[in-house]
């Protein structure tokens, strides 16, 4: 299992590993405020957004493996409430009203296979799906590619009830 690892210095790996940015696609009404993928930090992504930002960088395995696997760590505001009256930035007024608003924030961690991927590896695409689920693409292709393999987590509709996974 591959967990944990992370580049240091710029990106750089070791001949054995191979460094990939990090990007992510939230498809939820949920703000996904951060999130790490082997402890490597991915950006903020706002509802039903993603693809445009990627941090650098993860590192995996040059080879791929089927017990390769990847774990996901990510902070979510549920409420995603654009209508607060937030007072001036930095006043204890402001740290009063984030303290109440960021004690909704939810934590969450999945541990999730790396699919198959061959010699090339252009990004660690993590798709934030409906029910708290989590799911890594290893593709060199976006969204709007005809042929993009994750065409499905873009169509899935977002539910009042979760089953118990």
């Amino acid at each position: 299992m591959f967990v944990g690892l992370s580049a240091v210095a710029g990106c750089q790996a070791s001949p054995e590993m191979v460094s990939t940015p990090v990007t992510g696609f939230n498809h939820t009404s949920a703000n996904i405020n951060s999130f790490t993928v082997n402890g490597s930090g991915g950006p903020n992504i706002g509802p039903y957004e993603g693809g445009g930002k990627q941090v650098c960088c993860s590192v995996i395995p040059r080879d791929w493996n089927p017990n390769l696997k990847a774990v996901i760590e990510w902070e979510k505001d549920p409420n995603n409430d654009k209508n607060i009256d937030w007072p001036p930035l930095g006043t204890d007024a402001y740290r009063e009203v984030y303290k109440k608003y960021s004690a909704k924030y939810t934590q969450h961690r999945a541990v999730v296979d790396i699919p198959r991927y061959a010699e090339k590896v252009c990004a660690l695409q993590v798709h934030f799906l409906p029910c708290d689920q989590v799911r890594v693409s290893t593709t060199c292709m976006t969204p709007s590619n005809p042929n993009y393999p994750d065409k499905a987590y873009f169509q899935m509709k977002e539910t009042t009830t979760c089953p118990n996974l």
